[in-house]
């Protein structure tokens, strides 16, 4: 059994990540044998090697494939979304119920503990995941919508950190309600804004202008040299 007649290289790779993404869910990465998912592709153990050099490859490769469609299916009805608009839409997404595909992520990460030769590849994965968020968010603060001041890179790792943890965090652990984590997410998002004095009218959230640099206070109303030391705060 080698490669498919009629069948283009590339329908064959697509065969082999559908397979693979398949059979990890169902199995785990380490559960899942590179025969299986030969086999499933209807491929030769040959043919698969030609397009994926290991099981790790493999799994890595099936991630981007989620991940492309993802981004496609995004960027689908609106293809020029705002930055926040995307982020939020991405957000929504995170405490749901998730396609077999989006159990890749947690393979992935379990396997990279144990194995090297799936850390590697990892590693370069979310390097690119991260790269990915930081240029939306970099777009975002040339259009103004976020805040020129935060840093890029230190707002795609806290999204990496949420996406990871929703991954684990599955609805049948803990569910929340989506309007209300709609709402959350939306006064985050809302709170990277940039202030804007330029016009004369305070910070771009709405908020009034005399408010704007005072030490907010949340502890019990006192005045905020209450707070100067932190010793007497027991």
């Amino acid at each position: 059994m080698g490669r498919i007649a009629g069948v283009t290289a590339a329908e064959t790779r697509e065969r082999l990540l559908r397979a693979a993404a398949d059979a990890f869910a169902e199995h785990g990465y380490d559960g899942t044998r590179v025969a299986d998912i030969a086999a499933a592709a209807g491929v030769s153990n040959g043919a698969l090697y030609a397009h994926f050099g290991s099981k790790a490859e493999l799994l890595v490769a099936a991630l981007r494939a989620h991940a492309r469609r993802r981004l496609e299916s995004l960027f689908a009805g609106d293809p020029d979304r705002s930055a926040t608009d995307l982020l939020l839409e991405l957000g929504r997404a995170l405490p749901r119920d998730r396609d077999p595909d989006g159990y890749l992520i947690v393979e992935a990460l379990v396997a990279a503990r144990r194995d090297e030769s799936v850390a590697g590849p990892m590693r370069d994965y979310m390097s690119e995941r991260a790269e990915w968020i930081s240029d939306l968010l970099r777009t975002g603060q040339g259009d103004r919508e976020i805040d020129p001041g935060l840093s890029p890179d230190a707002l795609a790792h806290f999204c990496l950190l949420l996406a990871m943890g929703s991954a684990v965090v599955t609805p049948t652990l803990h569910h929340v309600d989506d309007a209300e984590w709609t709402a959350l997410l939306t006064r985050i998002i809302a709170g990277l804004a940039p202030l804007d004095r330029t016009a004369g009218n305070g910070p771009a959230c709405g908020c009034p202008d005399e408010t704007v640099g005072e030490p907010v206070n949340t502890y019990l109303d006192e005045p905020s040299e209450r707070l100067a030391d932190p010793t007497e705060i027991a």
